[in-house]
């Protein structure tokens, strides 16, 4: 297997270097099949392509739908509106819990994680500002808010990694409610509880809050322009109702959200084609990522030494949602992308896993929520998410990656371990 880890460990590399996953995934996937003896160009037409190119069909309308809605959300001011309305609850000097409580909303509303960060970074500012915590803190609080829990483990969840096992264990966004809950738990009392403990211990050093040196002037936020807060949470509401008390599709549930944000904000259509045209194009970057990752996971999928690996991931002993956290949390982790790597993972052994829940007796929920949780305990230097969220902060990898490594990996790994754990006791 020493091609596929000599391709993984570039991949990793490279991407944590700053060269994009567009043109180093088919790239590093061409040097794998060389080495592996498959001919390069049908390598890259039939292999490759095929893989990049039935992922974006598969995934891009809800790419599409949801990059729109996160982007309407943030240009009419709804998304800024709700998650200052939760600060102003939650108190000012409760600058970590404030900001990782509306990230969280957002996100479970289905606001795209990268409008996230857009939408939230002014206003963390603003937070940390007044309790004086050290800004290096705000990375790993927007990760937990907006990267874990609500991302991956709480039930119903609109966002991609909680979309993606669906279709292939036939389950719905709320399957494994119990492991969801109870890992979503984990990620969020326990990140919260370190993150709160960091920044006492920052404070008690003298490192408080320190204006950004980035050349970037972070505006202030203007309550008074803001939208009604709780019109503006009402697509997000919207979303979740449809999508798991009504039972459509994503679908038609983003599409219905973004019809309800227009309507609330009439007053402001003459930004809606903006908003829209950049959510589009904000789309088709994130798609062509992960799409770019997905082709070099089949290209992987097809050289003969990766039976050697799918036999050693399924040789693990025991449970076989222990081997299907391994692999879903390893491609993740080396490819930088929660749904990529698990789009290579399940592509490769989902119907191995979902064959698994029908001879073992656990449930496809369970494989379902497993595959998800796996996904997000994977933030590593080189993740995508995290890269735009240093560049959006001006921080660096030595300034926040240790307490981001705390809340996005080391803790959700833990959650990951909990979920199995009551799964082996039949609690779905």
């Amino acid at each position: 297997m020493i091609n596929i880890i000599i391709g993984l460990i570039l991949l990793m590399a490279l991407a944590y270097l700053g060269w994009s996953i567009i043109w180093i995934a088919p790239l590093i996937a061409l040097l794998v099949a060389g080495l592996e003896g498959l001919d390069l160009l049908p390598a890259y037409t039939e292999i490759y392509m095929t893989g990049f190119v039935d992922f974006a069909k598969k995934w891009f309308p809800v790419f599409l739908l949801g990059a729109i809605f996160g982007k309407l959300m943030e240009e009419t001011g709804m998304a800024q509106s709700v998650a200052y309305k939760i600060t102003q609850f939650i108190g000012k000097k409760r600058a970590v819990l404030g900001v990782l409580v509306g990230a969280a909303v957002l996100t479970y509303g289905g606001v795209s994680l990268f409008v996230v960060v857009f939408a939230i970074y002014p206003l963390a500012i603003a937070l940390f500002r007044e309790a004086d915590v050290s800004r290096k803190l705000i990375p790993a609080t927007i990760t937990l808010g907006a990267f874990t829990f609500t991302m991956t483990a709480l039930p119903g969840t609109p966002q991609i990694q909680n979309i993606i096992p669906t279709e292939y264990f036939q389950t719905t966004p709320t399957a494994g409610p119990i492991m969801g809950v109870v890992s979503g738990l984990i990620m969020a009392v326990g990140g919260y509880l370190y993150l709160a403990w960091r920044s006492k211990r920052l404070q008690s050093k003298g490192d408080g809050y320190t204006e950004p040196k980035n050349g970037d002037e972070v505006k202030e936020i203007d309550a008074s322009t803001l939208p009604n807060p709780y019109l503006s949470i009402l697509p997000l509401l919207i979303v979740v109702f449809v999508l798991n008390i009504l039972k459509l599709d994503i679908l038609p549930s983003l599409l219905i959200g973004i019809i309800a944000i227009m309507l609330l904000s009439f007053k402001k259509f003459k930004t809606f084609i903006k908003s829209i045209n950049g959510g589009a194009a904000g789309s088709a970057m994130a798609i062509l990522n992960t799409s770019a990752a997905v082709g070099f996971g089949a290209v992987v999928t097809a050289v003969p030494s990766f039976k050697q690996l799918t036999d050693l991931i399924l040789g693990i002993k025991g449970n076989p949602l222990i081997s299907e956290a391994v692999a879903v949390q390893l491609l993740a982790s080396i490819t930088g992308s929660a749904s990529g790597g698990m789009g290579i993972a399940l592509e490769a052994l989902g119907d191995k896993y979902y064959q698994l829940s029908q001879t073992t007796g656990i449930d496809p929920e369970a494989f379902h929520r497993i595959a998800s949780v796996a996904s997000g305990a994977s933030i590593l230097p080189h993740n995508g998410a995290l890269l735009t969220l240093l560049a959006v902060t001006g921080l660096k990898h030595k300034d926040s990656y240790l307490d981001v490594a705390v809340v996005g990996f080391i803790i959700p790994t833990i959650a990951v371990i909990a979920a199995i754990i009551l799964a082996s006791m039949g609690l779905y």
